[in-house]
């Protein structure tokens, strides 16, 4: 499929499309990317967010227009990587009806971050309130200042 023909003419997308049609083409070298990383990538690109730190949290933001909460999963890799994906399903047919013009994006989704060492990977929250899914991650506190410890001299 060209994805130029969707709308997709950024650099971006041709060089995904590029790597498409040169994994079709090729002998399945191993150097190659495989189709699910690149459907991954495409999915990455195409799910912008926003991140913000404040003095106690990180916030991520990420539109989601028309899921239900069962359509989206938050999750952490690893202990430390966050990962928001999911799948946008196209709406049924009703009969009669045909589409002039296919511009939303159906499919899968997904994001990941590597998060900061000092995020708490137990005290993460996710709301979705009007097509806007908001990912809260504590942070730790800061470690308590060492105190010199003390040694008692002998006399010999």
């Amino acid at each position: 499929m060209d994805l130029r023909m969707m709308g997709f003419d950024s650099p971006l997308f041709s060089a995904l499309q590029h790597k498409l049609d040169a994994a079709d083409d090729s002998d399945k070298s191993v150097s190659a990317p495989t189709r699910t990383y690149i459907r991954d990538a495409k999915a990455m690109a195409a799910t912008p967010a926003d991140v913000k730190e404040y003095p106690n949290s990180y916030i991520f933001i990420v539109d989601m227009p028309g899921l239900k909460s069962g359509d989206i999963k938050v999750q952490v890799e690893d202990d430390n990587v966050l990962v928001i994906s999911g799948e946008r399903k196209r709406e049924e047919e009703k009969e009669g009806a045909k589409h002039v013009r296919m511009e939303r994006r159906v499919g899968k989704f997904m994001r990941k971050f590597a998060l900061p060492e000092n995020a708490d990977s137990d005290k993460i929250s996710a709301v979705c309130q009007d097509g806007v899914l908001t990912v809260t991650v504590e942070k730790l506190p800061p470690p308590a200042p060492k105190k010199p410890r003390i040694i008692e001299v002998k006399m010999a």
